[in-house]
């Protein structure tokens, strides 16, 4: 009962609070001082540009924009805080130098109001860079409370949905932000420097393929149609190869009716590539360059802090096949199994659940997925997978039921899907049928025939290798993150109201 009535005070308190800063915006107002009215503000430097250049800008005026996140007033001189896109910076504003008048204005400002301020460059006597206020002008009001400065903002549902109060209470959450904008100019400056075409390609298809996953479906009323949102990139960027773009990529969202956990958000940022006359080899050796290469330019280092562990990207990538990696870690050798009913019988017997419709590869795949995944933490290409799994993907040669594709794995997490790209429009036909089957048993999230694709492939596509990145997950990667939603400026959330 304590508890509650401690609450009831609370919300009355935060009322009141709320209620003097609309009192402040309307007496405002009424002078003829509507911060809402202004336009522009010139600003000449941010804080971290003027503490990095102190020597040069010393006794130099400046104009800086950002939020009160601090205030302390002591007669005639007081002391405020600005944060900016780059940090913060103190700034001292005494009466004398800004004028009475503007001073008692100053004086009812609020954290959180947005405030530009012109001064003079200088240093403390405790050695803090500072700002010496010649002018300070309110440009916006701030009508609600920001959380308590110590504290921050912690509560980590809250910080999702109001992602714009979280990256004005934690910085280091800001920094995750400017740094995944950074990883993305990065991968782009490295993939057009090495001939790469940036394209662009539907998000609404009446065929959502190239992926094993349910798409979210809607209606296009103007055509009296149903389509889809994609879930993958593959089968447009392929058709771009037939069409003589040699080497095409494309970041973009795409959309997957799936749940949410630490690594899966509906809505997410995928990156696809594919190079004519090039394999799922070539794939590799392009994935570790850019890998490392980008790593070096954003982080500044190719041994990057995930967890408990340091990711090494600057040591050659292992490679190892998934019939090689089971049975390494789970001891079942499949090269030793002929038949699906023997691979069931081991599965069995090593408590690995499968559906009816599972035949041999999808087994072996199961097994990878039980006991390999988790433990790949340096980064390791596992190689040639079933067949049964890998739709788009060209056969191994010499062992038809395997095909030229691999997985990149980092920290027990998929970070890349890469083939040698099955170009045979007869025996793409045949594996679309394979998949419309699964369909008809159950699987929605298999493919369904793609007619206009096929003719495609029929025109003609060289041999190409194509790869697909999860960004979100390098991006969680180089910066630290646990989950996707720390790497998601708006994640999929719930809605309160449901």
């Amino acid at each position: 009962m304590a508890e509650q009535k401690n609450e009831q005070v609370k919300e009355q308190d935060i009322n009141q609070l709320l209620k003097v800063r609309r009192e402040k915006l309307a007496d405002l107002q009424a002078a003829g001082k509507d911060p809402f009215q202004i336009t522009k503000y010139d600003v000449t430097h941010h804080s971290m540009e003027i503490k990095e250049n102190f020597a040069e800008l010393e006794g130099k005026t400046v104009t800086v924009a950002g939020r009160v996140m601090s205030k302390r007033v002591m007669g005639k001189a007081s002391f405020c805080n600005i944060q900016d896109l780059q940090g913060s910076i103190q700034s001292y504003v005494a009466r004398d130098s800004i004028g009475e008048e503007p001073y008692k204005d100053f004086k009812k400002f609020d954290i959180g109001d947005i405030v530009g301020i012109k001064g003079q460059v200088f240093e403390t006597k405790t050695g803090e860079k500072s700002i010496h206020a010649e002018e300070v002008t309110l440009l916006t009001k701030s009508l609600q409370i920001l959380p308590e400065k110590f504290h921050g903002l912690t509560n980590t549902d809250i910080r999702y949905r109001q992602r714009y109060v979280d990256l004005v209470m934690n910085q280091d959450v800001k920094e995750t932000f400017i740094m995944r904008s950074k990883i993305i100019s990065a991968i782009r400056r490295y993939l057009d420097g090495n001939g790469f075409m940036e394209v662009e390609t539907p998000m609404l298809v009446s065929n959502a393929g190239g992926a094993a996953a349910r798409p979210f479906e809607t209606h296009y009323n103007a055509l009296s149609e149903d389509v889809k949102l994609r879930i993958s990139l593959e089968l447009y960027l392929k058709r771009l190869i037939v069409g003589g773009l040699e080497r095409v990529y494309e970041i973009g969202r795409v959309f997957r009716n799936e749940g949410t956990d630490a690594r899966h958000n509906p809505e997410f940022t995928l990156m696809e590539l594919y190079q004519a006359y090039t394999d799922y080899n070539g794939m590799m050796d392009l994935t570790e360059d850019m890998f490392r290469t980008v790593a070096q330019e954003v982080c500044g280092t190719t041994v990057v802090p995930y967890a408990e562990e340091m990711i090494d990207l600057g040591k050659p990538f292992e490679r190892i096949t998934m019939v090689d990696a089971v049975k390494k870690y789970a001891g079942v050798d499949f090269t030793q199994i002929a038949t699906t009913e023997e691979a069931r019988k081991v599965a069995d017997e090593h408590h690995v659940e499968y559906e009816n419709r599972h035949e041999k590869g999808d087994i072996l795949n199961l097994f990878f997925e039980e006991f390999v995944e988790e433990k790949l933490i340096q980064p390791t290409f596992v190689m040639d997978h079933p067949v049964e799994i890998s739709p788009l993907t060209k056969r191994k040669p010499e062992n038809p039921d395997y095909v030229e594709r691999f997985e990149l794995f980092i920290y027990g997490r998929e970070m890349a899907n890469a083939y040698s790209e099955l170009n045979d429009p007869i025996d793409q036909r045949e594996r679309f049928k394979a998949q419309e089957a699964m369909l008809a048993q159950g699987d929605d999230e298999a493919n369904t025939t793609d007619e206009d694709f096929l003719n495609a492939l029929e025109i003609g596509m060289p041999p190409t290798g194509g790869i697909g990145y999860g960004i979100d997950r390098l991006v969680m990667l180089l910066t630290n993150s646990p989950a996707i939603r720390d790497v998601l400026l708006f994640p999929t959330m719930k809605s309160l109201d449901k």
